[in-house]
C-alpha cells in the first residue's frame, strides 16, 4: 500500500481469515444491531425530545486502504460544534492528532451520558454490516488526523476499521498516541478470527468499567 509517506508493510493472512472475518462481522454485527436497536432508538428519541435536533449524525471516516465512509453515531453534540473546535485545542488532553477532552463544552447533557457509556457509537454497527467497518479493527480516524500520520500510523489502514480493539480494552483515551498506535500494528501483527472474538468478549467489561470513556 502506498501512503502519502512511503510505501507501508501489509501483513500477509490466509484468504479463509479474511472470509471469517467478514461472516463474524455480518452475524455478530447483525445479531448486536438487532438487539442493540431498542437502546438506540430509544437514546434517538432522547436526544431528539433534550436537543430538538436530529438524533443521529454521519461523520467523514478514513477506513480500509484510505477509503472514505460516512460513520453513524448518535448526535452527542450541539449544532454548531465543528466551529468550536479551533477554539478549544489548548485544551486537548491527548498528543498526537487527535483531540479529546474530558469533560467537551460542545456535548449536550446526554451526549456526556451516552460517550460515557459507549451507546453514541451503537450506530456503528450499521457500518460493520454494510462492510464499511469491521466489529475489531483500528478505530477510524478523522482525514485532518490522517493526513498528519508517519507510516507507523498509516499502516492502521491496512486492515478493516473497527468498532472495539486493542487499544478500546487496553484504555483507550488514557493511553498515548504512540501506544495507540503501537497497539494498532500489534493487532495487524498478529489478528486471527479466533482473537477477534476474544477482543469482542473483552470489550463487555471494558465498557462496563467505562475504561477511558470521554
Amino acid at each position: 500500500m502506498q501512503s502519502a509517506v512511503g510505501v507501508v508493510r501489509e501483513r500477509e493472512v490466509p484468504a479463509s481469515w479474511i472470509a471469517l472475518k467478514r461472516l463474524i462481522d455480518v452475524v455478530l454485527g447483525s445479531l448486536l444491531l438487532l438487539l442493540a436497536f431498542p437502546l438506540v432508538a430509544l437514546a434517538a428519541l432522547a436526544i431528539a425530545i433534550i436537543t430538538g435536533g436530529v438524533p443521529f449524525y454521519a461523520q467523514e471516516r478514513v477506513g480500509m486502504h484510505g477509503r472514505r465512509f460516512k460513520m453513524l453515531k448518535l448526535r452527542t453534540m450541539v449544532p454548531g460544534a465543528h466551529a468550536m473546535r479551533e477554539h478549544l485545542d489548548h485544551l486537548n488532553e491527548c498528543d498526537g492528532p487527535v483531540f479529546k477532552m474530558r469533560d467537551d463544552p460542545r456535548c449536550h447533557p446526554l451526549g456526556r451520558m451516552l460517550r460515557r457509556a459507549s451507546i453514541d457509537e451503537l450506530p456503528n454497527l450499521v457500518n460493520v454490516v454494510r462492510g464499511e467497518m469491521s466489529l475489531v479493527g483500528p478505530r477510524p480516524a478523522l482525514p485532518s488526523e490522517v493526513e498528519r500520520y508517519d507510516d507507523f500510523a498509516y499502516r492502521r489502514l491496512c486492515v478493516p476499521q473497527g468498532v472495539t480493539g486493542l487499544w478500546q480494552i487496553g484504555g483507550r483515551t488514557t493511553l498515548p498516541f504512540a501506544r495507540w498506535i503501537d497497539l494498532d500494528n500489534r493487532y495487524i501483527d498478529e489478528w486471527t478470527p479466533l482473537g477477534d472474538l476474544v477482543i469482542i468478549l473483552k470489550t463487555i467489561p471494558a465498557v462496563l468499567r467505562k475504561d477511558g470513556a470521554r
